[in-house]
């Protein structure tokens, strides 16, 4: 919080401060409702002007006409009014600007991350959020053959699935028939299948064809429900999210409720699917979430004659990985195997590991273990280098 003027009107430099000093506390302890952080914590107090007991007080909200304005504003009013020597109060009201509002939102994310309540997550599970900034690149699949090869290395791995309106993971994973139970504590049960833990709204259901019509408030319920009802392994390795595309209210959610969380974009090799890839990525980085690698999907097509066809274009997922300062992790073909295996709830990796698919899977997971290893296997001092890498790369 800035100064513009004093006019001490008789009063000592000393008594103007100590009143300044008070008239900080007093804007500190008014809250913005919806952000539920102080004003002056966020940056919305521009200037104070004390003359004579007369204090003027310009505050900026995300938009003029905002809604909650007068409730501000009879706020500052009455903890003005209460400070000693304060006789009236004048208040500014401005407008912040695009670059102003980007900042008080991302401090206002920082602060939920730092007060996110615990989870029935582990704090030392790797959390990997894959993501991807529009649908139909396959990030469901790879997110099941991702657990599932991590697995196989022999890490203990649970698998959400936060796609909480498009749920395909329990057919990919053979759950057709299965229901998520309570036990003993209430608490969710994981459902199982080739030995990681599944969690899916797919899995509450009688029928996987019913439709949910619910508004972004309950998705992000049924996210927070599913971190802190469910009886996950405690000793799990991985957890990863299968993430809903776009950058809407689940992955916002997520980045309040899982500040260990970390991110894994998928594209395909074209440049439409880079671009909009790299949306989820800015998300991602003004929510404090690092991205820690880039997995390109459906990278061209290899015939059994060795003839190589790239469908989609080419050079997508290296392209994004070097503009995001993160590594390309892998880049998964085109294999009607991986589709098959889906269908069959049998996915590749499990039914064909030596495919051309099940092999570049494998080594996309080898690849995340390297550069996220367990934490139980990451001693202090590395960790400590990850954490300052990663904030290196936001800048």
């Amino acid at each position: 919080m800035t100064i513009g003027h004093l006019t001490c009107g008789g009063q000592s430099t000393l008594q103007i401060m100590v009143q300044m000093t008070e008239i900080k506390a007093a804007l500190s302890r008014v809250i913005d409702p919806e952000l539920g952080a102080d004003i002056v914590d966020l940056g919305m107090v521009k200037d104070v002007r004390v003359e004579d007991g007369h204090v003027t007080v310009k505050i900026t909200l995300t938009i003029a006409a905002c809604p909650l304005r007068d409730q501000i504003e009879n706020e500052v009013l009455r903890k003005l009014r209460a400070v000693p020597g304060v006789t009236d109060v004048t208040i500014e009201i401005g407008a912040m600007t695009q670059s102003e509002r980007t900042e008080l939102m991302e401090r206002a994310r920082l602060r939920a991350r730092e007060q996110a309540e615990p989870t029935m997550v582990h704090p030392n599970t790797r959390v990997v959020a894959v993501s991807s900034g529009k649908g139909g690149v396959g990030k469901s699949s790879l997110s099941a053959n991702l657990a599932l090869a991590l697995a196989a290395q022999g890490h203990k791995v649970g698998l959400l699935d936060a796609d909480i309106w498009g749920f395909s993971i329990p057919r990919i994973l053979g759950l057709g028939d299965e229901r998520l139970e309570a036990g003993e504590d209430k608490r969710i049960i994981p459902a199982v299948a080739h030995g990681i833990e599944v969690v899916s709204t797919g899995l509450l259901l009688d029928d996987e064809d019913t439709a949910l019509m619910w508004r972004g408030l309950m998705l992000s319920k049924a996210l927070e429900q599913f971190l802190r009802d469910v009886a996950w392994d405690q000793s799990l390795d991985y957890l990863l999210l299968d993430m809903p595309p776009g950058t809407g209210d689940v992955q916002m959610a997520l980045a309040r409720l899982l500040p260990q969380a970390e991110m894994v974009v998928v594209t395909t090799p074209q440049l439409a699917a880079q671009k909009v890839a790299a949306r989820v990525a800015d998300m991602a980085r003004r929510s404090h979430m690092p991205v820690i690698g880039v997995i390109e999907n459906m990278s061209g097509f290899t015939t059994p004659a060795g003839e190589h066809f790239p469908l989609f274009g080419k050079g997508g997922g290296e392209d994004l990985a070097v503009n995001l300062g993160v590594e390309l992790l892998g880049k998964i073909p085109i294999d009607p195997r991986v589709a098959e295996g889906g269908d069959a709830g049998n996915p590749v990796v499990v039914a064909e590991p030596d495919s051309p698919s099940g092999i570049a899977i494998t080594r996309a997971a080898r690849s995340l273990t390297d550069l996220l290893p367990p934490i139980a296997d990451d001693g202090c001092s590395a960790r400590l280098t990850l954490v300052a890498e990663q904030l290196a790369k936001m800048g």
